[in-house]
């Protein structure tokens, strides 16, 4: 058994999302969004090497010793799957590990947004779930597929880099494709997926102004795509895709997003009233005429004004999601607080006064 196996169990024994294993550093676990050490040594770069060979591949190794970043999923009897990413950084190798659950996410358990489930039920056009690093935005599309895959016969299309979770077919045909093993790139694997007769089309991430393209043209034929982007809200989402395109195409971009962007949901891990685990806070926006006039009249700063006043057809904004589970006593408030844009609101919740001060200074 490979001896990085044991680490990997202890984080999965221990609840934790992520292990980290770095030159100089013991093993880190990061436990309700708090990254802990594990009682060992601190590591040096020829253990860390021999602890990060033995998972991989002949082909793998030979990748990783010439320079290049793995993404990869890897699976071990003790502990289960991980996602992992194996980088080089100026004190050596480095590796990160993100534990994905056997069991799939429900859209139930995650507590997610019920305008979803109105907008999954489109049979074209793209919604998109964003959200920084780590904010569980893999696992919401798993939820929304596992839906689909229970609730209708269709034709579901994955490309993903890696894989994580596995979907078995049921009520519909799920067929996984990873980038760099299956195909070359999530562009490529989108050109190619619009000749195997799919409904529904996930994309991982879209990355670049290449994939980005091709997943508009997937949602204008006649698909649901769904897709993920790094950014913090439904605005940036938006200005991230009309600045990806090439000047000359803009104006065919912002039509697109008016006519076929469903809605955005950006979300973001806060840690629970408990401070045992974290929970997911959404801000949705829900594509409607005054958005798409905003968009086509380029006035998308004013569109969160848009999402406050649209309560009743499913939106909100992040601040008033935070705000909502802040009262419910779902979430810590001190957290929230930090997460919050506009701050005001949260003050009265917030426990630790130094967190008020601190960021008072950093705003001044």
């Amino acid at each position: 058994m490979p001896r990085l196996d044991a680490f990997l169990k202890l984080a999965q024994e221990q609840g934790c999302s992520d292990l980290h294993l770095a030159v100089g550093m013991p093993p880190l676990l990061r436990m309700y969004g708090d990254l802990l050490p594990i009682k060992f040594r601190n590591l040096d770069e020829r253990e860390l090497r021999a602890f990060l060979y033995e998972v991989l591949t002949p082909s793998q190794e030979k990748r990783f010793r010439a320079g290049e970043d793995l993404d990869f999923s890897y699976h071990t009897e003790g502990a289960g799957r991980f996602r992992a990413n194996f980088y080089h950084k100026s004190t050596g190798p480095a590796a990160a590990f993100r534990y994905i659950p056997a069991d799939l996410p429900t859209v139930e358990s995650l507590g997610l947004p019920p305008v979803l489930m109105r907008l999954l039920d489109h049979q074209q056009g793209m919604i998109l779930i964003t959200g920084s690093t780590g904010t569980g935005k893999s696992t919401t599309l798993a939820a929304l597929i596992n839906h689909l895959n229970q609730t209708r016969s269709l034709n579901i299309i994955s490309l993903e880099d890696p894989i994580e979770f596995i979907h078995p077919s049921k009520q519909s045909q799920v067929i996984q494709r990873e980038v760099g093993t299956h195909v070359q790139s999530f562009a490529a694997g989108l050109r190619s997926a619009l000749r195997e007769d799919p409904d529904v089309i996930l994309v991982g991430e879209l990355r670049d102004t290449e994939s980005i393209q091709m997943a508009m043209t997937a949602a204008e034929t006649g698909h649901l795509v769904l897709g993920t982007l790094h950014t913090t809200s439904a605005v940036k989402s938006i200005d991230r895709i009309i600045d990806s395109l090439p000047a000359e195409q803009r104006d065919q971009g912002k039509t697109f997003l008016a006519q076929s962007l469903l809605g955005v949901v950006t979300q973001v891990l806060v840690r629970a009233i408990d401070g045992h685990s974290r929970k997911a806070i959404f801000e949705v926006m829900v594509m409607n005429n005054a958005i798409a006039r905003q968009l086509m009249d380029d006035k998308t700063h004013m569109i969160p004004a848009q999402i406050q006043t649209g309560r009743s057809q499913g939106m909100q904004l992040m601040d008033q999601a935070l705000l909502e589970a802040v009262e419910l006593r779902e979430v810590d408030p001190d957290d929230a607080y930090e997460y919050a844009l506009e701050k005001r609101p949260f003050k009265r919740y917030v426990t630790d006064a130094a967190l008020i001060t601190m960021i008072d200074d950093i705003q001044i």
